[in-house]
């Protein structure tokens, strides 16, 4: 089968194995139907189930035995090569990636503290040089994460794409299926209504061993047959089953590849447009800060001077208007001198009293030795 080419319905008596289910590749997506309901078949395709039910022979054992065994297998290639489509795909590496975009964005932090004038002065350069290598090392890790997602979304859009065309493939062995068992229960229920009564009355009619065996042999084959259908029924179902499941694979295919498409345009970029100006806005919260600390220093010191100045003026004034000699000093100084020629005026007149007394106590004196001088001649 060419690459490109849909399979086409084949009913056949073959009892030789069926080729390997197609290689599988991307085709446009074309409508849904419903495959849970009877497939509406087309006059051909009823002409098609008519023509080979009258071909079915159910005294044939190896063909009752083989028959719809090749649809069996093409679905069965089918299922398995569904299978390693889901089974090859790792969206768990994709939400991990998913995840190391969100722990990049939360590695680059621009709030930093500053402790004190000074050190603001001293860290600003630093600062800004490391919010710059932390925003470089997260954008580089970002970006390779972008690009493992882009490869990624490639290939989840190629896997829709290749769903598609498998769900295509699905409908067509699943009316292949559906044909397989119309015209098989067409000719059994022919063979039930006509041919098996007609032996049986042979049968009864001859009373024949081997005309019984016959009616027996063809009745034991209906049921066997009977039980063919059934296995081609489960087969159907399957097919059944298999159509919601891919559009189920499909739609995570689809809703990841809408996650990595909105992180890659939207996420990505509004980060790095937010980080630009977040580097931008510290640059001048950071000048703002040094000239508002600047002007609060420079007004600081001018009414520390105000103050300082005020003080020395009124100072030095006060100083300029005493005179060289307080007066009160001089009115101590007068009061004390006042008070020492008191003093002194009144020690001088104690001083003449005392001498006073001292000369009449001599007269006294002088009086009574010459008495007892007197005396003793």
């Amino acid at each position: 089968m060419n690459e490109n080419e849909m399979p086409t319905l084949e009913l056949t008596l073959d009892p030789t194995p069926a080729p390997a289910a197609p290689t599988l590749q991307t085709a446009p997506a074309k409508p849904e139907m419903n495959v849970a309901q009877e497939p509406q078949l087309t006059p051909a395709e009823q002409k098609m189930v008519n023509d080979f039910a009258a071909k079915i022979d159910l005294t044939n054992s190896a063909q009752v035995l083989q028959y719809g065994a090749g649809a069996q297998k093409k679905m069965a290639d089918f299922s398995e090569s569904a299978l390693d489509n889901v089974r090859t795909k790792d969206l768990g590496e994709v939400g991990q990636m998913l995840s190391g975009v969100v722990t990049e964005l939360k590695s680059f932090d621009v709030s930093e503290e500053d402790k004190g004038f000074f050190a603001r002065f001293k860290r600003a350069g630093n600062k800004l040089t490391a919010m710059k290598a932390r925003y470089a090392t997260a954008e580089a890790n970002v970006d390779k994460i972008c690009d493992a997602l882009e490869a990624h979304q490639v290939q989840l859009l190629k896997d829709i794409s290749t769903l598609d065309k498998m769900y295509d493939v699905n409908k067509t062995y699943f009316k292949e299926l559906s044909m397989y068992l119309l015209a098989g229960k067409q000719r059994l229920a022919q063979v039930r209504a006509e041919d098996l009564p007609a032996l049986q009355q042979k049968a009864q009619q001859s009373g024949l061993p081997e005309d019984a065996q016959a009616a027996n042999d063809l009745s034991s084959m209906c049921n066997r047959f009977e039980k063919k259908l059934h296995d081609l029924e489960l087969t159907r179902m399957v097919s059944i089953q298999m159509a919601p499941q891919l559009r189920l694979v499909q739609n995570n295919d689809l809703l990841m590849s809408d996650k990595i498409q909105s992180t890659i345009v939207n996420t990505i970029p509004l980060w790095k447009s937010q980080m630009v100006l977040a580097l931008g806005v510290e640059h001048s919260a950071q000048a703002a800060k040094a000239q508002r600390e600047v002007t609060d220093m420079t007004n600081e010191l001018l009414r520390k001077n105000a103050d300082t100045l005020k003080m020395a003026t009124i100072d030095t004034q006060r100083e300029s208007e005493r005179g060289i000699v307080d007066i009160e000093t001089l009115q101590h100084t007068n009061e004390t001198l006042i008070s020492t020629l008191d003093e002194v005026m009144q020690i001088q007149q104690e001083g003449r009293e005392k001498r006073a007394q001292a000369e009449q106590e001599l007269g006294k004196l002088e009086s009574d030795l010459k008495n007892k001088l007197l005396q003793l001649r």
